[in-house]
């Protein structure tokens, strides 16, 4: 069966993810992530979010419009498996699916409505800014959520690295933390590098490369360094991830 019906966006996802690199690979990963679902004409009638207010959450079904070009693949290398294993794209959520399409839960906090402008503020997105919003719809605990579900390769949240900042970064991130736009500034940065954005096949060996996440308009440069600790009455190394320098393009 065909379908001929066109798809357009209902509202496009405002969040502080730039780029495709440090998006946290699931919904509510980092929590201090707030953006906005900006309804687009003619579904920007309030109308349409009548009663929504009384759902703590949502589900965001969306496209993956950066991938599109790129196709689909019919198997994956999922990074919970190191990046060496492969498993097939519907056994994954890859972004690499045949019709583009993702869904994410995310929490709502408030409707605002303002003179033909209507939007969702909602935080704990995985997505990034401009992203077309196809559909949303109320998340439902009694139905929408299985405890004893089985997870997979996923079924235990990712271990998490330990975040620090230089001196330099700590005295650039109080200059941003008095400013509305970037509220929860470093609850944000620790939340998304705590995750670990580098490919997995980084991870297994000493990496000097200093990386870039793009946050709001703020380049967050860090790094990955070995750190001895005591465990067990043995001397262990593990992972770091220290933040080196906050920069951005507007005066503060």
């Amino acid at each position: 069966m065909s379908f001929s019906s066109q798809i357009q966006a209902v509202a496009y996802c405002r969040t502080p993810y730039k780029q495709k690199f440090g998006i946290p690979r699931q919904p509510g990963l980092v929590n201090a992530a707030r953006g906005f679902v900006e309804l687009q004409a003619p579904y920007n009638d309030i109308d349409t979010v009548r009663g929504l207010e009384q759902y703590s959450h949502l589900w965001l079904v969306f496209c993956f419009h950066e991938n599109l070009a790129q196709g689909w693949k019919t198997t994956v290398r999922p990074p919970r498996l190191g990046g060496n294993e492969k498993l097939g794209v519907f056994a994954t959520r890859s972004t690499f699916r045949p019709n583009g399409l993702g869904q994410s839960v995310v929490k709502l906090h408030k409707i605002h409505r303002r003179k033909g402008y209507l939007a969702l503020e909602i935080s704990g997105m995985d997505l990034l800014d401009g992203t077309p919003i196809i559909d949303i719809k109320p998340y439902i605990p009694f139905s929408d959520s299985i405890p004893d579900a089985l997870g997979g390769i996923a079924h235990e949240a990712p271990k998490l690295t330990k975040v620090e900042f230089s001196q330099d970064a700590k005295q650039q991130l109080a200059c941003y933390e008095g400013l509305e736009q970037y509220q929860q500034l470093e609850e944000l940065i620790i939340g998304v590098l705590a995750q670990d954005p580098r490919p997995a096949y980084k991870r297994a060996k000493a990496d000097p490369k200093v990386y870039q996440v793009a946050l709001y308009d703020l380049d967050i440069l860090w790094r990955v360094v070995k750190v001895a600790h005591a465990k067990n009455n043995d001397s262990v190394s593990e992972d770091t991830i220290i933040v080196q320098e906050i920069k951005t393009g507007i005066s503060v």
